[in-house]
């Protein structure tokens, strides 16, 4: 069953948690290319698939984020994209064709790392290059969908769109709102979902499946995007994926300090404020999901909701938006779905 269809037949999906820190967990070094373990520890990656599945997720992200060639040479394997996409798509697709229920596998595509011309040397065609080969390799393991996340800059973005349109790939695009409620870049979440979804660039039927935020600096200032997200594109598929909670550092380890709880009320906020893709980023577990399912799932619609509901439940904004045109408008009350 494709994304869009699985959409079709239900209001809201549960995206999977982390990848990374929880390949920590399972003693994954840091500096090590987590992508590697697709190849060297497979059995590690079905165990994290079917975690997230067993906690009820209806999508789970192949172990490919950083799998593209630019970012691979920083391990001297970046003639190695295509092999680890397509083993890493391969691995998520076993866990989700032996799931008993549609489980969409989604093709992680991280940024390249680089700076576009005239910053830096990557030029808008190499990045669609680069991008192909990655989602080539995806395609080929069996990823439903493209999962384009934690952008920042517009160029990048439209380098992976136009490498998933090329390779015949459906695709979503998740930006990290991480600078003072904008991309690093400087792109404000309501002026990232209209370019995506509105702009005239491409046609219709070539825009992405969904958009959205992820990881970020909290689950507060995830919501306080996604708020502006759903304000400009009304109409469109929303995805928050937030971090659970603020990283703190303890001694080697960082830890997350949202609760499961806390994830709970995060993912009832989400859906309040337009979101129909719903999971966690960096510091997401199963524990975490597992109660984020059962939030939906209860889930009654309510308002949206207003930066101060958001505080109280979430705790407060970790890097406030300095500029007020940044903050969504006041609440309009309820908003439902037809």
């Amino acid at each position: 069953m494709t994304l869009a269809e699985l959409l079709a037949e239900r209001p809201v999906l549960l995206a999977d948690g982390a990848t990374g820190t929880n390949l920590f967990d399972m003693g994954l070094t840091s500096g090590d290319a987590p992508d590697m373990w697709n190849l060297e520890k497979p059995d590690n990656i079905r165990k994290l698939h079917q975690s997230f599945v067993d906690a009820g997720s209806d999508i789970i992200l192949t172990n490919t984020f950083g799998s593209n060639a630019r970012r691979l040479m920083l391990h001297k394997a970046e003639d190695q994209a295509y092999e680890l996409n397509k083993a890493g798509a391969e691995l998520a697709r076993e866990i989700a064709d032996a799931a008993g229920r549609p489980v969409v596998v989604a093709g992680s595509v991280g940024p390249t790392g680089d700076l576009f011309a005239p910053l830096g040397e990557l030029t808008a065609e190499a990045a669609v290059d680069v991008f192909a080969v990655q989602m080539e390799g995806l395609k080929a393991g069996g990823a439903d969908v493209a999962w384009i996340e934690t952008m920042s800059a517009s160029e990048e973005m439209q380098a992976a769109a136009t490498a998933a349109r090329n390779v015949g790939l459906p695709y979503v695009i998740t930006a990290s709102f991480d600078t003072a409620g904008r991309t690093m870049m400087g792109i404000k979440p309501s002026t990232f979902a209209s370019e995506m979804m509105s702009g005239p660039e491409i046609n219709d039927d070539e825009r992405p499946t969904a958009v959205g935020g992820n990881c970020g600096v909290g689950a507060s200032d995830t919501l306080l995007a996604i708020l502006s997200m759903t304000e400009a594109e009304p109409n469109a598929v929303i995805v928050c994926k937030a971090n659970a909670g603020i990283p703190v550092v303890k001694g080697e380890h960082v830890h997350y300090s949202g609760s499961p709880e806390l994830m709970a009320d995060y993912a009832g906020l989400a859906i309040n404020a337009g979101a129909r893709i719903i999971g966690g980023c960096c510091g997401t577990k199963p524990e975490h999901l597992m109660a984020m399912r059962a939030a939906i799932d209860a889930h009654i619609q309510g308002d949206r909701p207003s930066l101060d509901e958001i505080v109280a439940a979430c705790g407060p904004l970790a890097n406030p938006p300095t500029d007020k045109s940044d903050n969504p408008p006041p609440r309009k009350g309820r908003r439902r779905r037809a």
